[in-house]
């Protein structure tokens, strides 16, 4: 995958494209997902919350990328595990698979 925005280092373009195309479509599903903290993100890719954002960057389109930050800023109570209120115990929903999908509910 290209790395086309301007502003962005090599070392962080190495470090993301060190990243498979999979685990590349598995981090943007886990930023888009309201239930998947920052660190459960850190934990399995080793992505800081601003190095998922600048690979947020990197992979929308910046409607989409617009819309994405508003979304987590907005619900940023969900995506900050300190911040979660303790009603939130899991970081997926129930009806989600382990691969992330969701296939066969509207």
């Amino acid at each position: 995958m290209l790395f086309l925005v301007m502003g962005i280092s090599n070392s962080k373009k190495k470090t993301y494209q060190s990243l498979s195309a999979e685990d590349q479509d598995r981090v943007v599903r886990m930023a888009w997902e309201d239930r998947t903290s920052f660190e459960a993100i850190k934990k399995q890719f080793g992505l800081s919350p601003n190095e998922v954002e600048s690979f947020m960057r990197t992979q929308l389109d910046e409607k989409a990328y617009k819309r994405w930050r508003k979304r987590a800023s907005e619900r940023g109570h969900l995506k900050q595990q300190k911040k979660r209120p303790d009603s939130v115990d899991r970081f997926k929903c129930s009806r989600q698979r382990s691969d992330g999908s969701t296939k066969g509910w509207k």
